[in-house]
């Protein structure tokens, strides 16, 4: 599948890109387990080996660990700035706009020495300052050439529209939106996030595009596996045996259409989420195992016929009312 355009600014981006949180080594790497360096260094391979070109991580993830690690295995991979995409977030709790731009110099150093080519808000709630002082810091931030563009994550659709309204005032495009989106979370489409997306000329990424890994049946293949995860994992994943029961249906197509195009049913949730939506999605699966990341390049080289797509759709919506 060919690469794609963040937004409306340009840069390149293949469909399917790399998340990073199960890079961070502690917080919310207790839902992967801590990973080395050795180990980072071998998914990351994998993942530019099968034409990923992407890589998203956060300030948030393991205080920039994740950045730090991601960018160390970039450079064993022999990849240079201008190579890939790497995009990280500035974590808003609790703090105001100002430290967007005094904190900047973090995410550069711990990413050195590839540039911030997005750099997002984390969220749309808990900053001490509202959200056009945010989109502003970012402005001038882009402005003084510090990071190539800004986008946002987990904002509503008037959030978007603010930010976007802000930062056009200095002629940037708000590039993207992060948000949840797959089989078994379609709010985008109720909630004017898909519309508002769509009108900005804004992307949208996809976090957990396979629902922490609901969406490759193999929980629904092998109970015991799902029992020995995380407890709270299971909780915010919506992994439970009744749950389990509800989207067996849709895990069954998903085979069925896995089987027709000797793919997996992981890589079929993949090309869905980047097919259906067309061009204004695309998704960055986690992976902290090299054939995680094989499998998820693998998706891009899939091409589902519009039966196959509407089909899972018409199955999303009956299994998630």
């Amino acid at each position: 599948m060919v690469s794609r355009q963040l937004g409306r600014t340009g840069i390149p981006i293949s469909p399917i890109g790399l998340g990073g949180s199960q890079f961070s080594g502690g917080g919310v790497s207790t839902f992967y387990g801590t990973l080395s360096q050795s180990q980072v260094d071998a998914v990351i391979a994998t993942a530019l080996d099968g034409g990923i070109t992407w890589f998203d991580t956060a300030e948030g993830y393991g205080a920039g660990r994740s950045e730090r690690s991601l960018a160390t295995a970039l450079s064993h991979a022999g990849r240079t700035p201008g190579d890939v995409t790497v995009s990280t977030k500035w974590t808003p709790f609790g703090r105001t706009a100002r430290t967007i731009e005094r904190t900047v110099s973090e995410r550069i150093s711990n990413l050195a020495p590839f540039p911030v080519d997005l750099h997002q808000i984390h969220t749309g709630f808990g900053s001490l300052s509202s959200i056009r002082a945010q989109a502003q810091a970012m402005a001038r931030l882009v402005e003084a050439g510090t990071i190539r563009s800004v986008g946002v994550s987990n904002f509503s659709a008037r959030q978007m529209e603010i930010a976007h309204k802000e930062l056009s005032k200095h002629g940037i495009p708000l590039a993207s939106n992060q948000v949840q989106i797959n089989l078994l979370h379609r709010k985008i489409e109720t909630n004017g996030v898909l519309e508002t997306a769509r009108g900005l000329g804004s992307t949208l990424i996809a976090y957990v595009p396979l629902r922490s890994g609901m969406l490759s049946g193999k929980f629904h293949a092998n109970r015991n596996l799902a029992a020995a995860l995380p407890r709270m994992r299971r909780m915010m994943a919506g992994i439970s045996p009744r749950n389990l029961d509800r989207t067996a249906p849709l895990i069954d197509e998903l085979r069925t259409i896995a089987d027709k195009h000797q793919a997996t049913v992981g890589q079929i949730a993949l090309a869905w989420l980047i097919t259906y939506y067309g061009d204004t999605v695309v998704a960055t699966p986690g992976a902290s195992k090299p054939h995680h990341a094989e499998e998820a390049a693998g998706a891009m080289k899939l091409t589902l016929t519009d039966e196959e797509t509407e089909r899972l759709a018409d199955i999303s919506t009956t299994v998630t009312r």
